[in-house]
């Protein structure tokens, strides 16, 4: 099967902005005034179900033939200049921290500085976005350095060894004094955990020790997700289109969005956060993402790489086009969810948290023009 055939009619939904939502959540939600008694009433639990014929209404289903619109937003903010000084400050930490030698360049055209300021558009100061760019690379380097590129020295026999040696140093592992040294000088010598430790000082510059804890783990979850990738590749198995998702939800883009109050300079309670329907509702916005990032990066992966396209097309026997169709009809299925869910929230929750539930919208209206645009996934960045 054609990589580039599976990921081309991918790529078109994502740049056809002609049906995108709002990228103001509230126009988006606005439910009828007869909706906000009935969501009280049921607060308890089921406010969401009763809430679904408030939300925006599923669009007729696409043809045979068709390929069904993106619902996703766009960005909310656009700030090109601000995203290059970003973005010119991170390649410089990149240099210094020693990770992609030789290839600064391409990290360049890749434009992370560009995705944290159109995914943070509450954010204006360059070095607290700078501080999430930190991450984003840090894990991208990660996964690039570990677990995906042979050529950079991937090696699914030891990707477990090396992500529990990398989690020491995102939640600092406190050793015996006779043994700390070791680990320190793995700290220092090794460039993943020196991007790690570096981008993490500073983001707990902008961080509650709530706030840092959460990211702490998530990061965790994503090192699990990524052992399982691990197995796939060492086991020679594609795994049914379910087990796949599994693993998206746990490798999602939520370490990077679990930062949206952090850039934005307020905090969300730890009450909140982790109350189980905001963290169904957040999570959900974290998977539908990552299917965004699928849909874009299977021409640059190998035949033996995994996206949610090609275990569709493996599993179900159908056409490159007819599994990037059933992948955007998966996205919309979590995006209009997340509305359901976000709808119900802004009723009950706290100013706060309708807040946080903007940002995250935000959040993906920016990721979505980012991966329409950057130079890792086209020959071209804006």
């Amino acid at each position: 099967m054609s990589l580039t055939a599976v990921t081309s009619p991918g790529a078109a939904v994502l740049a056809d902005m002609a049906g995108a939502p709002s990228a103001e959540l509230a126009t988006v939600l606005r439910p009828e005034p007869a909706a906000a008694s009935l969501v009280r009433r049921f607060a308890g639990g089921l406010g969401t179900s009763a809430l679904r014929r408030f939300v925006p209404e599923e669009p007729a289903p696409a043809g045979e033939d068709d390929m069904p619109e993106l619902f996703c937003p766009g960005p909310l903010r656009d700030d090109p200049a601000l995203g290059e000084e970003v973005n010119e400050r991170l390649v410089e930490w990149a240099d210094q921290v020693g990770i992609y030698p030789g290839a600064l360049d391409r990290l360049r055209t890749c434009n992370f500085g560009r995705l944290i300021m159109l995914t943070h558009p509450a954010a204006q100061d360059p070095d607290r976005l700078l501080a999430a760019a930190k991450c984003v690379v840090a894990e991208w380097a990660a996964d690039d350095y570990y677990v995906d590129e042979v050529s950079l020295g991937a090696d699914p026999k030891v990707v477990g060894s090396r992500l529990a040696k990398l989690h020491a140093i995102v939640d600092p592992a406190p050793l015996p004094a006779r043994y700390q040294p070791e680990l320190d000088g793995f700290r220092e010598a090794e460039p993943i955990a020196t991007a790690f430790r570096t981008a993490m000082e500073h983001l707990a510059r902008y961080t509650s020790p709530a706030q840092l804890g959460r990211f702490q783990h998530q990061m965790s979850i994503l090192y699990v997700a990524w052992n399982q990738e691990a197995d796939w590749h060492a086991n020679g198995r594609t795994p049914p289109v379910w087990e796949y998702l599994v693993q998206r939800h746990l490798n999602s883009y939520l370490p990077p969005m679990i930062l949206v109050d952090v850039l934005a300079g307020y905090e969300l309670s730890p009450t909140e956060f982790f109350h189980p329907r905001v963290r169904r509702a957040f999570t959900m916005a974290g998977d539908a993402a990552v299917l965004l990032n699928d849909l874009h990066s299977a021409s640059h992966e190998s035949d033996t790489d995994f996206n949610l396209p090609r275990v569709i097309a493996i599993e179900e026997k159908c056409t490159p086009r007819e599994a990037v169709k059933r992948t955007v009809e998966i996205h919309n299925e979590l995006m209009r969810t997340f509305v359901a869910e976000a709808s119900a929230l802004s009723l009950t929750g706290s100013p706060t948290l309708v807040r946080f539930l903007a940002d995250t919208w935000a959040w993906l209206g920016g990721s979505r023009e980012w991966h329409a645009t950057t130079g890792r996934y086209h020959a071209t960045s804006q």
